[in-house]
């Protein structure tokens, strides 16, 4: 006999999926006017009319105020999807004969519904791998001086306009020296070169790396296409811990409008620290003392290749992520505006340091700059130039 309350469990489904297709349009629709409004903004200020821009600034204010309603109407908590994961992952260790115990953090924290959806299966992955290979059985646990109940943790938090999600588990860790033998086996590494723990645990994250971080790779990819990033960190025998940084949105953002020679880029607002006008930087090398602090930089005119001389002035927008401090080197800073979010064609998905386009209000496409990726190769040409000094350092000596 048919469940009487299926029928309305399944129109209750259908009502749900409406209402979400009904908020996309609205939040699509919101987008436009965002752009309208800026193109409008633009004429306003052109036209040197202030009666007109008085007007103009009242209804700019209102479509900041629409855009903040509607994106709220599309934040849903983290814990409806934590605690079906918790629920998965129960089933899971009983294929696996382990004992755990899984501890929600964070269940209140709010963020977009569309990227709650697409980062749930990344997020169970980490937790099946953690159980199949981070989480020993209770008696590996019990002589290892462990508790025989192994523990897994999902910690959600916001971090300036950013959530992060960590997965923890308090297993065997990563073992380092099985992923560089690994690695080394498939042409990843060199034999005789030397590598740090972070570039070694950052290989399971290689398309097609095997062992007891198989499918990482589909994991940075799935957080990757949400302008997210994950990393990790992993003490042997104590555990495991991947973290996924993601924006609390996908549509609409409060950016930076900046420029370099004819060409426009935007840096997300929540990102940027402060800015700096400076003359005549060294071009032979990459930092300042800001502060009494190093903070290296980048030219976006190097990077993208703009034609054009370098300008006599410059400016230096600090942008900070994860911690990390970097400087982005710009011609013109150009204040801040909302801007709606557009995908970049597959044409340009391998371009580093591009995470999406944008249209201005003057109807020309503006590039909208991924921070994490920006600040990584700071770090890295840091870690190059240190790298450098050593080896120079040594050839003195002899």
């Amino acid at each position: 006999m048919a469940n009487p309350d299926s029928g309305q469990e399944t129109s209750q489904q259908d009502l749900t999926d409406g209402q979400t297709d009904k908020l996309n349009l609205l939040i699509d629709l919101v987008g436009e006017l965002v752009i309208a409004s800026a193109s409008a903004s633009l004429l306003s200020h052109k036209s040197g009319q202030t009666a007109l821009a008085e007007a103009n600034s009242v209804v700019s204010q209102l479509v900041e105020s629409i855009r903040d309603a509607a994106l709220q109407m599309r934040m849903v908590k983290i814990g409806a999807t934590f605690e079906r994961i918790q629920g998965l992952a129960r089933d899971e260790a009983k294929k696996f004969a382990k004992e755990i115990d899984i501890a929600l953090t964070g269940a209140e924290t709010e963020l977009d519904k569309s990227v709650v959806e697409k980062v749930s299966a990344p997020l169970l992955h980490l937790v099946r791998n953690a159980l199949a290979h981070g989480i020993e059985p209770a008696d590996v646990r019990l002589e290892h001086d462990k508790p025989a109940t192994g523990r897994i943790e999902l910690n959600a938090y916001h971090d300036s306009a950013s959530i992060v999600i960590e997965v923890v588990d308090d297993g065997a860790g990563l073992d380092l020296k099985a992923i560089q033998a690994e690695a080394t086996e498939k042409g990843l590494l060199q034999p005789e070169q030397a590598y740090s723990d972070e570039e070694i645990i950052n290989l399971i994250f290689e398309p097609g790396f095997s062992g007891q971080a198989s499918g990482m790779d589909e994991v940075k990819k799935s957080v990757t296409a949400l302008r997210g990033a994950v990393t990790v960190s992993s003490t042997a025998g104590a555990g495991t811990c991947f973290s996924i940084r993601l924006p609390l949105t996908l549509a609409i953002i409060d950016g930076f409008l900046t420029g370099v020679a004819k060409s426009s880029y935007v840096i997300p607002l929540d990102a940027v620290v402060e800015c700096l006008e400076l003359a005549n930087i060294n071009a032979d090398r990459d930092y300042i003392n800001l502060r009494g602090e190093v903070l290296p930089y980048v030219r976006l005119r190097e990077i993208f290749e703009v034609p054009g001389e370098q300008p006599t002035r410059e400016n230096v927008v600090v942008v900070q992520y994860a911690g990390q401090k970097a400087g982005i080197v710009v011609d013109q800073l150009l204040g801040e505006f909302q801007t709606v979010i557009k995908p970049l064609s597959t044409l340009f998905r391998h371009m580093r340091g591009i995470g999406g386009s944008t249209i201005l209000g003057s109807g020309e496409v503006a590039l909208i700059l991924d921070v994490q990726a920006l600040i990584t190769r700071c770090a890295r040409n840091e870690e190059q130039q240190a790298e450098g000094n050593r080896g120079l350092h040594r050839l003195e000596m002899h």
